[in-house]
């Protein structure tokens, strides 16, 4: 038998992927709510972690470290290739198993067993939004000065928070803009955050 949790937000899409996954006999599955308890390795001893990819790497949240701590590399990522950077993210953290939301379920059950033998299961939807991924263009520092943005942060607030004057922050702001090919900050918040990058 594969021990194997379900970590998700939302009761709904978690009780289907536990009975998804309690349809191959050879799956000994529970669950986890990220809101009810903090997962460690001895409350809830698995072979194999599946979460989702917006869990795992939420912007300042400590839930996504403390599960990878808890199961390590035996971790099965849902995400899809529209979210580049929360696959790249997910690959970079060690995750074994990575499947796109869309696949069929077989492809999640090889997934498992394949993650559960401490093999790599890569979906082949996902290869080039990997790559992608990895082509962030922002630097560490215009990726902070968008995502203060995004919290809508004005120009001198990020200027004191980050420790720079205010024209390094316009300076920062402009590059990111023009790095992403967008119109705007409201646009070029947009994109980084669809492609999952921040």
């Amino acid at each position: 038998m594969v021990r194997t949790v379900v970590v998700h937000d939302e009761e709904l899409l978690r009780s289907a992927l536990v009975q998804l996954l309690r349809s191959d006999d050879t799956l000994e599955v529970t669950s986890l709510c990220p809101g009810s308890q903090e997962p460690t390795g001895e409350e809830l001893p698995a072979d194999v972690c599946v979460v989702d990819g917006e869990y795992l790497h939420a912007p300042g949240d400590v839930r996504g470290p403390r599960l990878r701590d808890a199961y390590g590399d035996r971790l099965v990522v849902l995400t899809t290739a529209r979210r580049p950077g929360v696959l790249r993210r997910a690959f970079d953290a060690g995750a074994l198993g990575l499947v796109d939301k869309n696949a069929p379920v077989q492809r999640l059950l090889t997934a498992v067993h394949t993650v559960a033998k401490g093999e790599r299961f890569l979906d082949e939807t996902l290869t080039v939004a990997l790559l992608q991924g990895a082509e962030m263009p922002l630097t560490t520092r215009e990726l902070s000065v968008l995502s203060l943005a995004a919290q809508g942060a004005p120009i001198a607030e990020i200027a004191a928070r980050l420790h720079l004057s205010r024209g390094t922050v316009r300076n920062y702001m402009a590059t990111a803009i023009r790095k992403v090919g967008a119109r705007n900050r409201v646009d070029a918040i947009r994109i980084v955050q669809s492609a999952g990058w921040t």
